[in-house]
Formats: structure tokens, sequence, C-alpha cells
């Protein structure tokens, strides 16, 4: 597919004469980041399986089984849809589903790929996705969504969820192949005891559920979830069989407010930026640039400078269309057409707005790779 700066592909300082707004992406932080994650996961013997919501795109998915992922993790039908379009195997569906249209949608990603599961947390859930199963001509694998402490989707742990459980292992045409927990709620909480503290607590209701399903003999071969911020505590619970981290691969403003132990930072880099050009400096010490609401995510605030700006400038939303530097003094200066990178607010639904990732090495812009799920919300 052919992009806006397609032309500047593979030209020495490229990278920096961008059509903007551009969602850019640096290809020696991000790949650090998916070898990073890989190997903390190869060492304390989890799967990662990551969650595509992040990305959305077939190529990182691509890249990240190439690295020793089992698969990914899509929040809806859509974006499971556009990765098996582009090849993609092994797809969790994060979210449960409860109408006939989106029964009718699972069918047909079961009968076309291999080695596709969704979870499920209602009955509702299980008699859809067993009419799904009948329909595709094969079992469809299934897990039970337990709420550990988020309550956005989930059946509650313990009895609850090993009723479902064994509606599904009793159902002809679905197979039972285990559960799922996300403690969404604690993943950019700051400190890292409490965060550990609570995150243990949480798994522990879900190894007690585990536990309860394999004592009624059903097998439980997967228990899937974690996050990136959680990923350094999630192997200690030894509950989960893999891992369900995303936003590793890019990092923003928010997970950089996240610490480990002795008040370090995640041990990944920012990789994803918005590339913005100044487009008026008519005022002292203010500017305006072409990136505004429409090319970032806003409920997490305005977004950092990363480079471009003078130490201390700071970003602000101008409009839809405009964003605002102030540069901190009225004798500061930025010129017309300067390219400034920042960092998002949050990469996930910031990538949502955007068409493509333009890959940069250096100054070089190496490679452009659309975003096939960009506005897949169902």
């Amino acid at each position: 597919m052919a992009h806006l700066n397609s032309p500047l592909v593979g030209q020495a300082g490229g990278a920096r004469e961008l059509a903007t707004p551009a969602l850019v992406l640096d290809l020696r932080a991000f790949e650090r980041n998916v070898t990073a994650m890989q190997e903390h996961c190869n060492r304390v013997g989890l799967k990662l399986r990551p969650h595509a919501k992040t990305h959305k795109s077939v190529e990182i998915a691509r890249r990240q089984l190439k690295a020793g992922a089992v698969g990914q993790c899509c929040a809806k039908l859509g974006e499971a849809e556009a990765l098996a379009a582009g090849g993609i195997e092994g797809l969790l569906v994060t979210s449960p589903v409860v109408t006939a249209q989106a029964f009718a949608r699972v069918a047909k990603l079961n009968a076309k790929l291999s080695d596709f599961m969704i979870v499920a947390d209602s009955a509702t859930c299980v008699d859809g996705y067993e009419r799904a199963g009948e329909a595709s001509g094969k079992r469809l694998k299934v897990l039970v969504d337990v709420d550990i402490g988020l309550h956005r989707t989930g059946i509650a742990p313990g009895e609850p969820a090993l009723a479902l459980a064994k509606k599904i292992a009793g159902s002809a045409h679905l197979q039972f192949v285990g559960l799922q927990g996300y403690a969404g709620q604690l993943q950019h909480m700051p400190a890292f005891e409490e965060r550990r503290t609570q995150s243990l607590a949480a798994l522990k209701l879900l190894g007690r559920t585990r536990d309860a399903i394999i004592a009624a003999g059903i097998a439980c071969p997967i228990v899937s979830g974690g996050g990136t911020g959680t990923f350094n505590i999630d192997a200690e619970a030894r509950v989960f069989t893999e891992l369900q981290a995303g936003s590793y691969i890019f990092m923003d403003k928010q997970y950089g407010e996240v610490r480990i132990a002795n008040a370090a930072p995640l041990p990944f880099e920012t990789s994803l930026f918005v590339q913005t050009s100044v487009i008026s400096a008519s005022m002292p010490g203010l500017v305006t640039t072409d990136a505004g609401l429409k090319s970032f995510a806003t409920e997490a605030g305005a977004p950092i400078i990363h480079s471009g700006a003078p130490d201390g400038a700071t970003y602000f939303f101008f409009g839809d269309e405009q964003g605002g530097i102030m540069l901190g003094g009225a004798d500061k200066r930025l010129a017309l057409g300067a390219a400034v990178l920042c960092t998002a607010p949050h990469c996930d639904p910031t990538v949502n707005l955007h068409e493509a990732y333009h890959v940069v090495d250096g100054d070089r812009l190496v490679d452009i790779w659309t975003i096939e799920a960009r506005g897949r919300s169902a």
C-alpha cells in the first residue's frame, strides 16, 4: 500500500522530512523491547502471547512470533479478523461476545484458523459458542474469563467459574482449554511493592480457581493473563502459563511512570512517537504544531516532548488539528517547519488514530508498516 511518505523510504535524513503528523517507530528500540520480553518469559518459564490491541499490525505480530511468541491476543473480533487475513495464527480473543452476528464471525474464524481461542464469562457466551463450534465444523477452544479485580469482564472466581468450566467441558462442540485473568487495575500503579502485593493477591484467586477445576477432573492447560506493568511479578505467583503483555514493545507516558524494585523504571525503551511540525511561530515563547487532539490519545493528558524542542518546553493541545509548545521563555525559538518528536500519553489508542508506522533507523526512514486493524473496534 502506498503512503504519503513512501518516497522518503531509504533516503538519508528522510526521517526528519516526514509529512506530519506521523506515527514513528524507532526500529532498534522496538527490536530490543521484543527481545527483552521474550528472553524474560523464556527465563521464567512462561509462554508469551502478546496483545495485538497495542499494535494492530500484521508485521509486528509476525516479528513477535519470529522472536518466540506462541500467538497473539486480540481485544475484539475485528482485530482477530485482520490478523487472520494476514496469516497470523495462535489467536486468542480476550473479550467475550454475546450477539448472533458475533457468534457467526466466531464460527468463520474457527473454521479459518488452525489455532483459535476465545473467552467466556457467562452461559450466554457458552451457548452461542456451542452453535459457532457446530457451524464451523470443529470444536471451538474456550477459556473461562475470571474477574480478579478489574470488574470489566469475567465471572467470579471459585464456584461460578468452575460451573462455567463444567458447562464448556460438557459441550459437544466446545473444548475447555483454561482460564484468563487480567488485573488491569494494577498495571499502571506506580509503586512496585504495592503493585506486587495486590497482584499476587489477585492471582491467588485465579490459582485457587484453577486448582478447583483440576480437582473436578477437568484439565486446565492454559492460564493466560498479566501485562506490562506486572510482567516481573506474574511468574512469581506460579499461576500463569502465558503472559499477555502488549505495551512493552512501545511504552508511553503512563508506563514511563511505573517503577520496579529500587524505584527503577521498567526495563523497556520508548520506541513509539508522534512526529509533528511547527506551523506557526507568531507569539514569543510559543509555537503551534500540526498534531492536536486527533493525533494523540488524550485521556492521559498531553504528550511528553522527546526531542526537537528546547529543554523545559511543554506540549499542550491547541485544538482538534493543532498542538502548542510553550518554549519555556520568550527568548526561546523554534523555526517554522521544525520537527518535534513526542512520546504518546497512551500508546494503544494513539496507534488506533494512525494509518501506518513510519519505521526509522537513526535519521533514515527504512519502511512503512500498515496498521491493518486500525479502527476495528467491533
